[in-house]
Formats: C-alpha cells, sequence, structure tokens
C-alpha cells in the first residue's frame, strides 16, 4: 500500500512500465541482430490480450510490429499478413477500452485466411495462409495444437504478456512444470523458432526451457530481468515517499504539495527505471559476448558462492562442473539466462557487503545518492537526501548496481582472487579509477551512439573502457591501498590524467602515436564523434598514466617530458607490442590468468623505472633527448639482447608463459642497471624509488622507504616468479 498500490501513487498500467521495461530488453536484442524495431518491421507472435497491461502496453510499443498471432485463456488471434499501421491503430483502439477481448478486433483489418476463434471450439479450420504461417498440413486443428504451432512460428519476436508456462526442456516432464491447464500445448525451449523472446509476463518459460533455447542461438534473458521495470518503479517510490513524508512531518511540505510533487515527477522515475533495464541488460550482453572465454572465471565464482553458501547450483538451474567443462570444449559458455541469475545474485551480495561495510560512511559518495532520484526532488531536497533513513542502503545498492553493470559479473572476485583485496577496498578504487578517468562521460557517449553504429562496436567500445578501468583498479590496489582516499586520489591524478587525455597524440612516441591514429581514424569513418574516438582510441594507453604522474612527482620534470619519454622508450624497446602479447595471452587456467595479470603489472613498473632512470641522468627537460641517446648506447647489450628475445617471441605463433616470464626478467635487469645508473647517491636515489611505488605487491611508499632501487626490482621479480 505504501507502494503503488497506495491511494497517491505511480499506476504501472497507466505508465506501462512493466511493459516498457521488457521492451528495452527485446529493443536490444534487435539491435545487436541489425534490427531498429522502431523503423524495421518485424513479427510477433503473443501471449494474452490487448486488455492486458503486459501484453497490450507491449504491444504498442512499435508501430512496425506484425502480429501474426496470439492467444489468450479464452481465444486465438491470427492475422497471417498484417497491416503494421492499420494493425497498430486497431490494437491502440482495443487497449484504450475499459475492457476488450479479441472478439473486440475489427475482422475486416485481419488479412486474408486469419480469424479469431475459440479455444472451446472442437477443431478450428486451418486455411491456407494459415498453413504458410504455421506450417500446418491439415485442415482442422484442435485449439491446443493450433496454439502449439503458433508457438513454434517463425518469427521474429514471442512476446511473453499472459499467464502460464508455456515452455519447457526436452528434459523436464509436464509435470516438473507445475502448469496443468498448459500440459496440451505446451512445448520445448528446442521447438521455439522465433529469434527473440521477451518476458514481460511471469513464468512464460521454465528456466531450462530458456537455456535450452539459448543454447541453439535463440536470444532472451529471464522473466525476472526483463519485467523488473515494475518492482523497480515502485522501489523509487518508497524511496521518494521516505523523503517526501520527512518534509511533510516537520512541515517543510504539504500532503496535498507532497502527492503533486509525485505526479509531475512520473516521466522522471520512468527514465530511470528504464535506464536500470538498459544497463543491467547491457551488462549481461557485454558478458554473453566473451562468456566462453572466460567459463573458468564463472565457474569459480559459482564454486566460490556455493562454498560460501550464498548460491545453490541445481536450484538455479546453473550448470555443474562437468557440464562447464562439456561446454569448454565445445567452445560455448553460459547462456544469456544463466548470466542473468548469476548478475541478479552477484548484485544482492554484492549490495549486502557494503552496506556491512564502512564504504556507505563515504561523505563524498553522497553524490552516488542523486544518480537514484529525479533531478527536481534532488534540487530541492539535497539536504534531507543526506538524512534519508535508508542512505546508506541505496548508496550500496547503487554503487553495487553500478560497479556490475559496468565492469562485469566476476569483476570483484576476480581482482579479489588476484590481489587479496575485500569488496569494499575493490569498489573504493573502482570509484576513485571512474572518476579520475571520467568513465561515465565515456560511457553515456558510446550509448548514445545507439542505431548510429553497430551494436558490436558499442559493446567492443565498452570492454576497452572495462580493461581500462580493470587494471587501474588493480594499479590502484597494488600500490595505493594502504591510502585509498576519494578526495586525495582526485587531487593527485585527475587534472593531470585529463590532461594526458584531452592532448593524448602528443605525449604518444612516434609507433604509438601512429597506431592511435589509424585506430581514430577508423572509428570516426565508422561514425563516432571525434572526441570519443580519441578517447577510445587511446585506452591501452591511458592506463599508463597513472605510473607516468607519479613518475612526474618523482622526477620533478614537466609531465609532457615524462610522458614523452614513457612512450618514446615504449616505442625504442617495442614495448607495446609486448604489451599487447600479454593481453592476447589465453589463460587456460585460473593461474594462467594471475599470471597474466602480473606480466602486465611488471611491465608497467618496469617501463616506469626506465623512465625515471633516464630522467635522473638527465637532471632538466633541455637534456632529455641527450640522455636517451646516452642511455641507449650505454645499454646496447643488454637492449639488443631484448630485442633479440622479442624476436623469438614474434616468431612463434603460440608463446609459452615462461617465455613471458624469462623476458621481463631481461627487461628487469635493463630497468634494474638503468635505476643504477644515474649517478646519485643512495638516499636520493632510495627516496625516488619509494615514491614512485611498483608493482611488488601491493607494498606503499611507507613499506618501502627503506629499500634500494634494486631491491624493489629484484622484489618485483620474486613476485613475478612466484606466479
Amino acid at each position: 500500500a505504501f507502494a503503488s498500490g497506495g491511494s497517491n501513487g505511480y499506476d504501472h498500467k497507466k505508465m506501462g512500465i512493466t511493459a516498457r521495461g521488457a521492451w528495452v530488453s527485446v529493443e536490444r536484442h534487435f539491435r545487436e541482430m541489425g534490427i531498429n524495431p522502431a523503423l524495421d518491421e518485424f513479427t510477433a507472435i503473443g501471449i494474452g490480450d490487448m486488455g492486458g497491461d503486459v501484453f497490450g502496453n507491449g504491444m504498442l510499443c512499435s508501430e512496425k510490429t506484425k502480429l501474426v498471432a496470439a492467444f489468450n485463456h479464452i481465444h486465438i488471434f491470427i492475422d497471417p499478413t498484417p497491416d503494421p499501421d492499420k494493425s497498430f491503430k486497431e490494437r491502440k483502439r482495443l487497449f484504450e477500452l475499459p475492457r476488450s477481448a479479441w472478439t473486440d478486433y475489427d475482422t475486416k483489418l485481419i488479412s486474408k485466411g486469419g480469424g479469431v476463434f475459440s479455444r472451446n471450439a472442437k477443431s478450428i479450420p486451418v486455411s491456407a495462409e494459415m498453413k504458410k504461417l504455421l506450417g500446418i498440413k491439415s485442415d482442422r486443428v484442435p485449439p491446443n495444437m493450433l496454439i502449439s504451432h503458433i508457438l513454434k512460428a517463425q518469427v521474429d519476436l514471442l512476446w511473453v504478456g499472459g499467464i502460464g508456462t508455456y515452455v519447457k526442456s526436452a528434459g523436464e516432464s509436464h509435470s516438473d512444470v507445475g502448469d496443468k491447464a498448459n500440459d496440451g500445448l505446451r512445448v520445448n525451449g528446442s521447438e521455439l523458432r522465433c529469434k527473440v523472446v521477451g518476458e514481460g509476463g511471469n513464468l512464460g518459460l521454465t528456466q531450462l526451457g530458456r537455456i535450452e533455447f539459448a543454447l541453439r542461438g535463440g536470444r532472451m534473458n529471464t522473466d525476472f530481468i526483463d519485467n523488473s521495470g515494475g518492482v523497480d518503479c515502485s522501489d523509487h517510490e518508497v524511496n521518494m515517499k521516505i523523503l517526501l513524508n520527512q518534509a511533510v512531518a516537520v512541515g517543510d511540505l504539504t500532503g496535498k504539495q507532497r502527492n503533486v510533487m509525485l505526479e509531475e515527477m512520473t516521466d522522471d522515475v520512468a527514465d530511470l527505471v528504464l535506464k536500470n533495464n538498459y544497463r543491467q541488460t547491457q551488462a549481461i550482453s557485454i558478458a554473453s559476448e566473451d562468456a566462453a572465454i572466460r567459463l573458468e572465471e564463472y565457474r569459480r565464482l559459482m564454486n566460490t558462492m556455493e562454498n560460501e553458501g550464498k548460491l545453490n547450483r541445481s536450484l538455479e538451474f546453473l550448470p555443474d562442473d562437468e557440464t562447464l567443462s562439456e561446454r569448454k570444449l565445445d567452445k560455448k559458455g553460459l547462456t544469456r539466462p544463466e548470466l542473468s541469475v548469476l548478475i541478479s545474485y552477484v548484485k544482492g551480495d554484492l549490495k549486502q557487503t557494503l552496506i556491512n561495510s564502512t564504504l556507505p560512511d563515504e561523505p563524498l559518495l553522497a553524490g552516488e545518492m542523486y544518480k537514484v532520484f529525479p533531478r527536481g526532488l534532488t534540487q530541492k531536497f539535497s539536504k534531507e537526501l543526506g538524512e534519508h533513513q535508508l542512505r546508506r542502503e541505496i548508496i550500496a545498492t547503487q554503487i553495487a548496481n553500478d560497479m556490475v553493470n559496468h565492469m562485469g559479473i566476476t569483476f570483484v572476485e576476480r581482482l579479489n582472487q588476484s590481489t587479496g583485496a575485500d569488496a569494499a577496498s575493490i569498489a573504493l578504487a573502482w570509484i576513485i579509477a571512474r572518476d579520475v578517468f571520467r568513465i561515465d562521460n565515456w560511457w553515456d557517449k558510446i550509448e548514445d551512439q545507439d542505431f548510429n553504429v553497430p551494436a558490436q562496436l558499442q559493446m567492443e567500445l565498452m570492454q576497452d573502457l572495462m580493461r581500462l578501468m580493470r587494471r587501474s583498479v588493480r594499479w590502484l590496489l597494488r600500490n595505493r591501498r594502504a591510502e585509498l582516499s576519494i578526495q586525495n586520489h582526485i587531487e593527485r591524478f585527475a587534472d593531470n590524467v585529463w590532461a594526458i587525455t584531452a592532448g593524448l597524440p602528443d605525449y604518444l612516441g612516434e609507433h604509438a602515436r601512429t597506431a592511435w591514429q589509424k585506430r581514430h581514424q577508423g572509428l570516426v569513418e565508422a561514425g563516432l564523434p571525434t572526441e570519443l574516438a580519441s578517447v577510445v582510441s587511446g585506452t591501452d594507453y591511458l592506463y599508463s598514466s597513472l605510473g607516468i604522474i607519479e613518475a612526474q612527482e618523482a622526477s620533478g620534470m614537466p609531465l609532457k617530458t615524462v610522458a614523452n619519454l614513457y612512450y618514446e622508450l615504449g616505442d625504442k624497446l617495442d614495448l607495446n607490442w609486448f604489451a599487447r602479447a600479454i593481453a592476447s595471452l589465453a589463460p587456460a587456467s585460473h593461474w594462467q590468468a594471475l599470471a597474466r595479470e602480473s606480466f602486465r603489472e611488471d611491465l608497467e613498473w618496469q617501463q616506469r623505472a626506465l623512465t625515471t632512470g633516464v630522467l635522473r641522468l638527465a637532471g632538466k627537460p633541455d637534456d632529455v633527448p641527450v640522455c636517451v641517446d646516452a642511455w641507449l648506447e650505454r645499454h646496447v647489450g643488454m637492449i639488443q639482447r631484448w630485442k633479440s628475445m622479442l624476436a623469438e617471441l614474434k616468431s612463434v605463433r603460440e608463446p609459452e608463459y615462461a617465455m613471458f616470464s624469462v623476458a621481463l626478467r631481461e627487461l628487469l635487469d635493463l630497468a634494474q642497471s638503468t635505476m643504477h645508473s644515474g649517478h646519485l647517491d643512495a638516499d636520493s636515489e632510495t627516496e625516488s624509488e619509494a615514491e614512485s611505488g611498483s608493482a611488488n605487491g601491493g607494498q606503499n611508499a611507507g613499506e618501502i622507504a627503506g629499500s634500494s632501487a634494486g631491491d624493489i626490482a629484484a622484489q618485483s621479480s620474486t613476485a613475478n616468479a612466484t606466479t
């Protein structure tokens, strides 16, 4: 009663919020297939009638819908070749009636061979057009058989908007389903010939039926993902009423004013809800892109959650280890319905973990509250927001949603395994990295390209941002874990990171700049705005900006001088190729995945150490070019040995992990020699190196202040060798 059932609340049918949320899922499926349902005609079958909230609103989401067949508990509607414009207007007329049934449909608008039939009839005549549409050979069929044929029709969309379970798996019996009324017409997931299923209603398919359909290439999520808009809308309403009722209680607002405000914010609330639907289905799409190659990550995640008593795999129909091994051999990953279950569990668990931590008490996270409420409300009641009774819960929920939607289902588990950091520390590091690199801004701009560039390209660009964030969060956890602070790190890194981001080509070395320009040009030609193309073309380089800034602080040199040298050394030693080679490694196990991440960290540290060492030789910016030449001459033997190793690596189609480990040891020797060739006194050298930090298992500057540069390098090497 406190939410939509109250006398003053949001009418879900009037808003159409459940159907609109499910349509976001349908639209995403179509977009990823290269179809724009707002412009391109598509065929559909449906379960329900126009008088229903979910079915009715759903079948009004696109004027291009060619509804060829539908049924509810009383009637069967068939329109073999509908006129999209006329049929849309007729569906709209039926929806706006106080009550309607399929028998209210104007039969003059139904195409040849179609009609409205009673499910109580003993048999239904099958026209030539119906035979062609549904693949029926008989002249008459019982109603239940006709419905089975409708469910198996070869169409673009099956829209579930009614009550009942109509699809199971081949391995389930009808009694397993528990919906006796539909036993006579139910079909298997493998028999569906539609391309997309949109589950506006609940329980239209069993979970095993969904998985069976998805394994055969069908596109769908689950009911609790597709139709979450209604529940989400109620959540927003409850949170808003708690806030506004407090204002009413203290006399800042009258009850009448509160109700007017709620009504005025209806569209804003709908936008917030639909954004959640959009982001969550997007996360599932991104996860499904590389679900096969990340199968071991999901296995480990499920095993961890099971061991902690947070997940029952058999209860949720998630594959056991034996099934996962079979999928691995078949080069198949988790399906979208399975990923839908996992993303829900991970979000719920992460939310509770963050609530139990001190993270929601961080004052600078107050801004997370503003993402949950309509803008008009946050502007008028900013003070009250800070005193909201559910402030901690809302902040934790928002961070959990945001982080999983942007970083993926296994992100926290993966970082926990590789760094030992807890979920709250990982979330804090992610928030810092997100804000330092302005990820929200670039992510939004990629989303704005819907239907302007291919969906596949959008997901690739998002994966580039995700990779930048993963590396940056790891860097923060390894180098700054003991002193993680949002304000301090924003002040320390944000401006310089933006300076590098905004003028990236000017900071890169020649080879890196050429690669950047090629990528940038390709993205602009694909339709991306120039500024966005500039940033996403350089994500592989932007990660280094954190280390560059530390090197700049340690050396006192101008940022551009340090960055130019960093990338120039990358060019001269072919470190960019080496980094790409590391990234292209396909880990076959959890330990190989950890080793690959360790290789990246060691490479970044060693390139930073080389940069710092050459800067020490220079002393001032104008001397850097001369010192680079002198450094190359002084270390010519070690450099030649390094390049000969790279040549061997390049000649091998599938290099072993041990080759990278040995090569990094050689690069470490070069970095160590460079650090010792600066002709500085030991105290100065130690202080500078301690300031710059290293990939040495997360020790911060204070912990390593007593180490020499060589000792630090050795620690980094030892960590790598151990992995």
